[in-house]
C-alpha cells in the first residue's frame, strides 16, 4: 500500500465558498451536501482556509453565531495540504497526528484540486471505491 498517491482517492468534487461567504449559507451548503467541510478558496481557487462541521460546534458553544458571519471569522488558517502525488499513508499518518478529518489537495500554485477525507481512506480500503485515475 505504499505505492497509492492521494490523487487516487481524494474527493474531486470539493465544495468550496470564499471567505465573505455568510456561515449561515455555509452550514446550508454542509448539510445539504452531506459533507464535512467546506474548502475556502479566494477568486482564483487558491486555498485560503478550511470550515469544518466541528467549527460549527464551536460557533454553537460560544452562542456567537449572528445574522450576516462570515466565514472567515471562523475558518482555520493553518491548513495542512497535501500533493496528489502523496501516498495515502503520510497523508493518513498526518491526519492521525493532527487529528484532522479532512486534508485539501492543491496542485504547485496553491489551487485546490481535491480533498483527501477519512471516508475517502476508508471507502478505498474496504475496497468500496475503486481506485481513481490521477
Amino acid at each position: 500500500m505504499e505505492d497509492i498517491l492521494v490523487g487516487r482517492v481524494m474527493t474531486n468534487d470539493v465544495m468550496t465558498v470564499h471567505p465573505d461567504t455568510f456561515v449561515e449559507e455555509a452550514a446550508s451548503l454542509l448539510l445539504d451536501h452531506g459533507v464535512g467541510s467546506l474548502v475556502v478558496v479566494d477568486e482564483d481557487g487558491r486555498l485560503e482556509g478550511i470550515l469544518t462541521s466541528t467549527d460549527f460546534v464551536a460557533i454553537v458553544a460560544a452562542s456567537k453565531p449572528k445574522a450576516q458571519t462570515t466565514v472567515e471569522r471562523y475558518m482555520s488558517t493553518d491548513v495542512t495540504t497535501a500533493s496528489a502525488h502523496d501516498q495515502i499513508t503520510e497523508v493518513a499518518d498526518r491526519m492521525i497526528d493532527l487529528g484532522v478529518h479532512h486534508i485539501p489537495v492543491v496542485d504547485d500554485d496553491g489551487s485546490v484540486i481535491g480533498i483527501v477525507s477519512t471516508t475517502d481512506l476508508t471507502e478505498y480500503l474496504s475496497g468500496l471505491v475503486p481506485q481513481r485515475a490521477v
